[in-house]
């Protein structure tokens, strides 16, 4: 009889422990895409491909502070761009245009600067508080240890219906990313290979080297293969240096469009 008692329960709390462990884990990767407790900023260096059409690169400098939800972008480059940027403040973005002197509104979902970015990218991830779990398998990518999470959207006004994530079991981290259209359509994949470490006041921040997006949705058949539009994106130069409040207002980009 205790026998039957002791598998009745390793058949009802295992899954649950299992379970829970995943959550973790997903609540994990989400939490490292945020810094709640300092402003963050670094150099962005976005490589745009389009086939039979070359390269355009575009320059930014980004400063976030995630624990009032605002975020500022300036482009930096090339010449012809310089001066643009994009702020985020109660939940509303705004594109600047200096030659024009013009603040317009723009969303979460547009891209970024004509490439396969969008907005949203560069803002922390919610994949444990938009998201449910649908999936979770223990799999590898390359010799990496990862779980592959499919998700699904429990609210409204994502970017993505449906995800998919390859999660590096030891230290939480997404290293591959698919997102969906709700009819099961794979619309975009994001790699991103390798992290740097940035230390500030003794914590470690794992920030991206570089991710790499592919359009799946964007491509010209060129010879026998379709090509898909891809946007690499580089990190440097990372801080958890305090910025001015200014920073995060229009006045700023103003002033930065008009040098």
């Amino acid at each position: 009889m205790k026998k039957i008692l002791y598998c009745l329960i390793l058949t009802f709390c295992i899954p649950s422990l299992f379970a829970a462990n995943y959550e973790d884990l997903l609540k994990k990767a989400q939490d490292s895409t945020a810094f709640y407790g300092t402003d963050f900023s670094g150099n962005y260096t976005l490589v745009q491909e389009k086939p039979g059409e070359g390269k355009t690169i575009t320059e930014a400098i980004m400063y976030r502070r995630d624990s009032a939800g605002k975020w500022t972008i300036l482009v930096t480059g090339p010449a012809n761009e310089k001066g643009k940027g994009y702020l985020q403040y109660d939940n509303n973005i705004w594109f600047y245009d200096p030659a024009d002197n013009c603040f317009t509104f723009t969303s979460a979902k547009d891209k970024f600067q004509n490439t396969n970015a969008t907005n949203s990218d560069f803002a922390p991830q919610r994949y444990y508080s938009d998201y449910s779990i649908q999936e979770a398998t223990e799999v590898k990518l390359g010799k990496l240890a990862c779980v592959q999470f499919t998700l699904k959207a429990k609210v409204e006004g994502v970017d993505y219906p449906m995800l998919k994530l390859w999660v590096t079991k030891d230290d939480g981290l997404v290293r591959k990313k698919e997102d969906y259209s709700l009819s099961g359509r794979k619309m975009r994949t994001t790699a991103v290979p390798s992290y740097q470490l940035v230390q500030s006041n003794g914590i470690k921040h794992s920030i991206p080297v570089s991710m790499l997006i592919q359009d799946n949705l964007r491509g010209k058949k060129i010879g026998n293969e379709v090509q898909y539009e891809k946007t690499q994106i580089t990190i440097k130069n990372v801080s958890f240096q305090n910025v001015s409040d200014t920073v995060y207002t229009k006045p700023y980009l103003e002033l930065m469009g008009a040098k």
